[in-house]
């Protein structure tokens, strides 16, 4: 009966994920993907991850990445757990659950956790608020911090020994040190040059690049690949010309397939588009129209062509589909809410080899979904 019953519920609710499965467009007359490639539409896996180990829980989800084995890395900030839902961890304990889970966990295909490391340790300086995560070519794990003083990023091996930090923990000083970094939020590696691409970030209004191995600067640039530029911001105004400048948070760093570099310039609604050397490119909006700042953080879909740019919309609460190659807005999943496929400040996204897509939320969403592609 019980299996009957679980059977019966998946059914509805993934029923529900093809429901929001590129439904309402902020557009009107949006284009419909007609599952032209495996990834147009998803729907929510609402069993995945399992339930965690020893009275685990999380707090926000901060960052989402998958690794060479297909395992899904979260990043998420323990400290952000209330006393009440650290209740466990109390003495005496308040509750029977639940304690903070460790700020880095290892997820099989399954949904079960491989292993969970993570916080201040000797020879780095842990951040005081995690911010991104990713995993490169050689399942290097790299993490970043946007809390008051976060200067740095850090690298770590899959198992958690500490590799290489980068610049370093003190006050903002600006987009134009190159040792010291901004409330960084996001990391990309070219595996080909061996550099480390930084989002700097919540304080500075960059991309920065680095050796990933020695952590010596090589560029930055700000942008349309111009010197970036710090102080005061006019409020964003749909209607205005395209910003010059980068807004108040430049929030993810991606490298695609051909080879160029795809920046979230969240506030301004918009991905810049760069060679690797800073050149622009071209840019789009995603959401221009919409009441919150919408591009967060973006993944590609696994096809050759990476036809699909999947966009973490944590203003709107919400997932983006858009076409790669166009930045066409194709439609959007899911809504804010609470419910299997629907959204809580929709923070983080990555892509398995399988097209399967994991959706980081933070503020009070606190978890992640997995969403495969209809038809797979």
């Amino acid at each position: 009966m019980q299996r009957k019953h679980q059977a019966w519920m998946a059914a509805s609710l993934i029923a529900c994920g093809i429901a929001f499965g590129l439904g309402h467009s902020a557009l009107d007359g949006a284009a419909t993907a007609q599952d032209e490639v495996p990834g147009a539409t998803l729907q929510v896996d609402p069993f995945w991850p399992q339930e965690l180990p020893d009275k685990w829980l999380l707090g926000h989800v901060i960052g989402v990445a998958v690794d060479s084995r297909d395992h899904i890395w979260v990043l998420h900030r323990p400290r952000s757990l209330t006393d009440s839902e650290r209740g466990a961890a109390a003495d005496p304990p308040t509750s029977e659950c639940c304690v903070p889970a460790p700020a880095v966990i290892e997820f099989d295909q399954e949904g079960s956790v491989v292993q969970a490391w993570g916080g201040p340790g000797d020879g780095y300086e842990w951040p005081n608020e995690e911010h991104g995560i990713f995993v490169d070519h050689m399942d290097n794990v790299w993490i970043g911090g946007n809390g008051d003083g976060d200067g740095q990023v850090l690298k770590f091996s899959r198992d958690g020994t500490f590799l290489l930090q980068i610049g370093s923990a003190g006050p903002l000083s600006g987009s134009h040190d190159t040792t010291r970094l901004g409330r960084a939020a996001d990391i990309g590696v070219d595996p080909e040059a061996n550099e480390v691409y930084v989002a700097d970030g919540y304080g500075n209004r960059r991309v920065i690049v680095f050796d990933a191995d020695s952590g010596e600067y090589k560029r930055h640039w700000g942008a349309y690949g111009r010197s970036p530029v710090d102080g005061e911001l006019a409020p964003y105004d749909q209607d205005a010309d395209p910003s010059p400048i980068f807004g108040d948070t430049v929030h993810c760093v991606q490298l695609s397939s051909e080879g160029l570099v795809y920046v979230c310039d969240r506030m301004n609604h918009r991905l810049q588009i760069f060679e690797k050397d800073g050149t622009f490119v071209r840019e789009g909006f995603i959401g221009k129209e919409t009441a919150g700042a919408s591009t967060w953080d973006i993944a590609f879909s696994t096809d050759p062509d990476q036809t699909y740019i999947y966009n973490a919309d944590g203003g709107n609460h919400l997932l983006w589909t858009v076409r790669h190659h166009s930045l066409e807005t194709l439609g959007t999943t899911g809504r804010r809410g609470r419910m299997a496929g629907q959204f809580e400040a929709t923070h983080s996204v990555a892509v398995d080899s399988h097209g399967n897509v994991y959706v980081g939320e933070t503020l009070n969403g606190r978890r992640v979904q997995k969403f495969r592609p209809a038809g797979m």
